[in-house]
């Protein structure tokens, strides 16, 4: 009788030892961001695209001053040149790819292609830039005052007109808010949008008033 329980336990943890173990759960990577070159200057255009965001989300691209991979954009808003900003939408592969004209921020380099998520996903990804010819100063110390944020929803302005029957394009205009969270002031733009099929119309604003809408138009 001791000889079967003893065999019988001997295959238990023979059993054990043969089965398959589980593979360890990988994390699922996230939102990427690649650009088609890494330097360029004023007037220049580059290809910002990337993958792993959500399907269907809206997108706000930004070149920035005083900016690094990994350690945000020093300053927020303050640091970016809005007024040349673009949107993209995120297809149903996670996917986008976009036009984004090449502009010197106010703020002097360490440059960073600022991509954040405005609608459906809030993450945001910080490319390496540098725009040709623009002034480079040393990152200064984090104050923590200043913070790129969507402030409000979005809403998409326009309508159809008669002319649409006739083989016009119809102008929509997606509309939202992003701001520096700091007590600092934006520094905004204002500036003309040619017509489009499509526009995003960001503005900026601070904790310690609104500052005046300046248009991105989106490609």
């Amino acid at each position: 009788m001791r000889t079967i329980r003893t065999a019988a336990a001997l295959l238990t943890a023979l059993a054990l030892v043969l089965l398959p173990t589980a593979p360890a759960a990988v994390a699922a990577p996230g939102p990427v961001v690649e650009l088609s070159t890494t330097e360029g200057g004023k007037g220049g255009e580059i290809t910002v695209s990337g993958s792993g965001w959500k399907p269907g989300a809206l997108l706000m691209l930004l070149i920035c001053g005083q900016g690094a991979p990994g350690k945000g954009v020093i300053g927020g808003t303050n640091s970016c040149a809005n007024t040349e900003g673009r949107a993209a939408t995120v297809d149903r592969r996670g996917a986008f790819s976009t036009k984004l004209p090449v502009a010197e921020p106010p703020k002097p380099c360490p440059c960073v292609v600022h991509v954040a998520g405005v609608t459906g996903q809030q993450d945001a990804v910080d490319k390496a830039f540098t725009v040709a010819g623009h002034p480079t100063a040393p990152l200064p110390e984090p104050s923590g005052d200043g913070r790129l944020a969507v402030l409000a929803a979005v809403r998409l302005d326009g309508s159809s007109g008669v002319l649409v029957w006739f083989g016009a394009p119809p102008r929509r205009e997606v509309v939202f808010t992003v701001g520096n969270l700091g007590p600092a002031p934006s520094r905004t733009r204002s500036s003309r949008s040619a017509p489009a099929t499509a526009s995003s119309r960001p503005s900026t604003r601070n904790a310690s008033g609104a500052a005046p809408s300046t248009p991105a138009r989106r490609p």
